[in-house]
């Protein structure tokens, strides 16, 4: 049995533009030691799937609007049906997180010392001055220099780099087993990054911990992750190991994500390639694949598949798995056509972009139409293309 099971968890918020399908029907495991790189565009469900995991999106008020359905299992134990005091209790002692933004999560009234300290006081019944031994000790394995002075500054007497491994402190402070790193590198500079992202390894392998990485940054999760879940809409676009998911990807979402992404182990022989358009909307998601407003594939797939059907997340490998309606074969054709490097990836990226250009071109068209044969004085919204 894996450490961390999630099964079909749907996290749905209510508001007062609509329902909001956060995450919708999310699966996978996580084995104790290993790291799970979950990657997407902002708004694709990540931090929402790791709070709800954190029992954070729990409230007193029973009219929040919040609703969590499926089953987070952390060592067989159900967090979802379990009561706010018992995930309370596992939060900090068997799970931490860190955090995004470590100046918006830290307390700026409270020394640094004395936060981290308070948090390993709630889950060990020990004195202020073990605490604070406690406390310096894992500052000085974290990187922080001169940590029985710096134990007593407070979060602005910390640069971006030291906050974030004092939230590191602070998350492992009690030995957990599950460790969540919400985007632990943005807004540092690379070797900032590098260096945080060798601190989590280091204390990976040191404590046994599993790790679940959320990044929207695909050289963090080549770098530190054993598996990748590649999350769009909501939705698993697909799921496998890091190599599998770099080598051999199924998806075009995937495909769009690693062909905008710069390789210094290829030679450049063409542009990057962005994805065309934005991100749906939770509230409104697109019927059928949540990808193909954006995606130039449906062609390749026939008939209305792609705007009628949700694609299901089937096994193209071991342990390999991919939502989308093209075959097997079509998906292997199409990325041997795409990959970064490949002696077809000029003629496919010029292939795609009159694609994308053509579709646009029908999208202003259709718009224009709709403008053009509306009655005078009828109000008409217009239709932006993306």
């Amino acid at each position: 049995m894996a450490m961390l099971e999630v099964r079909d968890l749907h996290v749905q918020f209510r508001t007062d533009d609509g329902l909001v399908k956060a995450v919708d029907g999310l699966s996978f495991n996580l084995e104790r030691g290993r790291t799970l790189g979950i990657v997407g565009e902002s708004g694709s469900g990540k931090s929402v799937t790791s709070l709800a995991i954190m029992g954070l999106h729990r409230s007193s008020d029973k009219g929040s609007g919040t609703e969590i359905t499926g089953q987070i299992r952390l060592d067989g134990e159900d967090l979802v049906s379990s009561s706010a005091e018992r995930v309370r209790q596992l939060r900090g002692s068997k799970m931490a997180m860190i955090f995004q933004d470590p100046l918006s999560a830290l307390n700026p009234y409270y020394s640094v010392g004395a936060q981290i300290g308070e948090a390993y006081r709630v889950h060990n019944k020990v004195s202020k001055q073990v605490a604070r031994k406690r406390v310096i000790d894992l500052l000085g394995r974290v990187g922080i220099p001169q940590p029985t002075v710096r134990v007593d500054d407070y979060p602005h007497q910390f640069s971006g780099g030291m906050r974030q491994r004092a939230m590191i402190a602070m998350a492992l402070s009690c030995d957990p087993e599950l460790l969540i790193a919400d985007e632990p590198t943005t807004a540092l500079d690379v070797t900032v990054q590098a260096q945080i992202l060798d601190l989590i390894v280091d204390l990976q392998a040191e404590f046994g911990s599993a790790v679940i990485i959320i990044t929207h940054d695909l050289g963090v999760v080549a770098e530190v992750a054993d598996d990748v879940l590649v999350m769009y809409a909501g939705r698993v676009a697909e799921y496998g190991s890091g190599g599998d998911v770099f080598r051999q990807p199924g998806h075009p979402y995937a495909w769009g994500l690693l062909g905008s992404m710069p390789r210094l182990d290829v030679a450049r022989v063409e542009r990057l390639r962005p994805i065309r358009g934005t991100p749906p909307s939770l509230i409104h998601v697109p019927s059928g694949c949540p990808f193909h407003p954006r995606c130039v594939y449906p062609p390749q797939v026939g008939g209305d598949r792609c705007s009628t059907e949700i694609p299901v997340l089937l096994e193209t490998g071991p342990g390999h798995r991919v939502a989308c309606h093209l075959t097997l074969a079509k998906q292997q054709e199409l990325w041997a056509k795409l990959a970064p490097g490949s002696a077809t990836a000029a003629a496919a990226a010029t292939e795609e972009t009159a694609a994308t250009e053509e579709t646009t071109a029908a999208e202003e068209t259709a718009a224009a139409d709709e403008v053009a044969s509306a009655e005078p004085g009828e109000d008409v919204t217009e239709v932006e293309a993306t």
